[in-house]
């Protein structure tokens, strides 16, 4: 019970600590910079202020109602997965990956739920704020994700002798993302690192367990 207790109580603890950083950077984001507007921290990176409706790193493939909804129910079936592997006492970077994964979404589904209601529209001359006696920008469940960290490590051409692409401009890394994109993105590649043996072995793990819940149910 201790050891269990223990691998909850750490789970809990990323989450909260990632989802106050989350969102204590998006508001100040929000309510202290106009859209599009750019600190440069380095020439490699950028604190520059955007906004999307789709996926993370700013991707736009789905309608948003229908990306809000899976968000949300993703969250929740990561959710109850993780307390399957908390309380089967899984390892506990295993669990610390999966907490990962699960509040970086959590995130991103609380400006989609909330944001639209909450701030007015942030533009190039206007810096939104909380609660606007005018109401939000938006309704429930549509509003835009914030996003901020935006690292140009290479800028160049392409050279004019490459086929399609020769004397376009080129930047890697492009996509501008926020600390629960980066929260998502780290919990996945520490899985594949170091516990892509382990995650097919917890899944089989789980799926025999409720075989046998099933089984003596009946």
């Amino acid at each position: 019970m201790k050891k269990i207790f223990t691998k909850g109580r750490i789970a809990l603890i990323v989450i909260f600590s990632v989802l106050i950083i989350d969102q204590v950077i998006k508001i100040w984001i929000k309510t202290h910079m106009y859209w599009h507007e750019s600190i440069r921290v380095t020439d490699w990176f950028y604190i520059y202020f955007t906004e999307n409706n789709g996926m993370a790193f700013g991707m736009e493939i789905v309608g948003k109602l229908f990306l809000t909804s899976f968000r949300i129910v993703a969250v929740i079936l990561i959710g109850w997965y993780l307390y399957k592997i908390i309380r089967k006492g899984f390892k506990t970077g295993y669990i610390i990956c999966i907490s990962l994964i699960l509040t970086g979404a959590l995130g991103n589904i609380i400006d989609s739920v909330f944001y639209g209601v909450v701030f007015n529209e942030s533009t190039h001359s206007q810096i939104a704020t909380f609660m606007p006696a005018e109401g939000g920008y938006s309704t429930w469940l549509y509003g835009k994700v914030v996003d901020m960290f935006y690292f140009p490590i290479i800028e160049t051409n392409w050279p004019s002798w490459m086929p399609f692409v020769g004397g376009e401009h080129f930047v890697f890394f492009s996509p501008i993302f926020n600390f629960a994109d980066a929260s998502i993105s780290c919990g996945i590649i520490a899985l594949l690192l170091f516990y892509s043996r382990y995650l097919n072995e917890s899944t089989h793990s789980l799926g025999e367990s409720k075989k046998k819940d099933t089984a003596h149910e009946k």
